[in-house]
């Protein structure tokens, strides 16, 4: 015989009712056990406290005027340690309005003398609205939890293209990596978003995917590339982008992979794009992929050093490269705060 579903043992609703006349108390408290709920009761707002300290309390219901604390001190002071809704009652309405009460923190306010059917509906609305902001914030820490899933998953795709690139070409091994952390560093000093700085990071990490398609025999070369090498080199920017373009990253991984060759006077590659046609987050990758290149090692020479890079960097700034990104660059070299490796 098939297995009998699981019982779910669901505890009923806890009402604490609160109010320093004993005969409130037992109407109201049998009220809402004749409804099926749970009842605890306290004749003062002390009292009221230290329960809520040791039960978990779903819903209380005070009186406004008791001994030592009134009902809407005790309903500030039950939402600064707990999560319950509190209703207010009162036979003094003259002296308060409904939206004076709500906007102390009451879900509800009921007139004295109390109408049992009515109080019952009002209470039943009240933990209705509170199972469904329950149900709304079970949803809502899913689906940051699954975003976050797939905000790693995908890191860790991007990183597996990042290798897959570095293994065809070892002479510039690690080369996408410093890129990508250069990059992130100049994008934080300029003040870009921590979301936008995620996503220029992961662009680097894969800039040069493209090199996938170019001979390994050219990526090797110890010498210097002919024109009809060189050409092919200038297509990866292109490749890279189409490799890309129908994965959906919340961030324009694609486009920033396309333009990473771009100048800022046009005569970069492959679209000739200028100024402000240029992505920001492109315009910061380009100074970090031209410093890092410059500064280490190739297979047709050897690292030109720091000093070389920055110059490069200082000379073209406003022309070729973004002045902002450069002046950036400068500061994190200068206080020696930073490195590539």
């Amino acid at each position: 015989m098939p297995a009998s579903a699981p019982i779910i043992d669901i505890a009923p609703p806890h009402i604490l009712v609160v109010d320093d006349e004993k005969d409130i108390i037992e109407l109201l408290s049998t009220a809402i056990e004749r409804a099926g709920m749970t009842c605890s009761t306290a004749t003062s707002a002390r009292d009221a406290l230290d329960i809520i300290s040791r039960i978990p309390v779903d819903v209380v219901v005070t009186d406004i005027h008791m001994p030592e604390m009134s009902g809407i001190e005790l309903g500030r002071r039950i939402k600064a340690c707990s999560n319950a809704n509190v209703i207010v009652m009162t036979g003094h309405v003259k002296d308060f309005t409904y939206e004076e009460i709500v906007a102390k923190g009451a879900s509800d306010f009921l007139k004295k003398p109390v109408r049992l059917k009515e109080f019952i509906a009002r209470l039943k609305r009240v933990l209705g609205e509170r199972g469904t902001l329950a149900s709304r914030n079970r949803a809502l820490t899913d689906l940051k939890h699954n975003l976050e899933k797939y905000r790693l998953a995908m890191d860790g795709f991007v990183q597996a293209m990042s290798r897959a690139v570095e293994i065809r070409d070892p002479y510039t091994a690690g080369h996408q990596r410093r890129v990508a952390k250069l990059a992130a560093a100049i994008a934080e000093k300029i003040g870009l978003s921590p979301d936008r700085i995620h996503g220029l990071r992961l662009a680097g990490a894969i800039h040069d995917i493209g090199k996938i398609g170019v001979p390994a025999e050219i990526l090797c070369k110890p010498g210097k590339l002919n024109e009809l090498e060189y050409g092919i080199i200038q297509l990866h920017p292109k490749v890279g982008y189409n490799i890309l373009k129908d994965i959906a990253f919340p961030w324009p991984v694609a486009e920033i992979v396309l333009q990473h060759h771009e100048r800022l006077d046009g005569s970069g590659y492959p679209q000739g794009l200028r100024g402000e046609a240029i992505l920001k987050e492109t315009r910061i990758l380009s100074v970090a992929d031209v410093f890092e290149t410059i500064a280490t090692h190739r297979p047709y020479r050897p690292a030109r050093g720091l000093d070389k890079a920055m110059e490069e960097l200082e000379t073209n700034s406003g022309i070729l490269y973004d002045p902002e990104a450069v002046s950036a660059c400068q500061e994190l070299f200068s206080d020696n705060r930073f490195s590539l490796d």
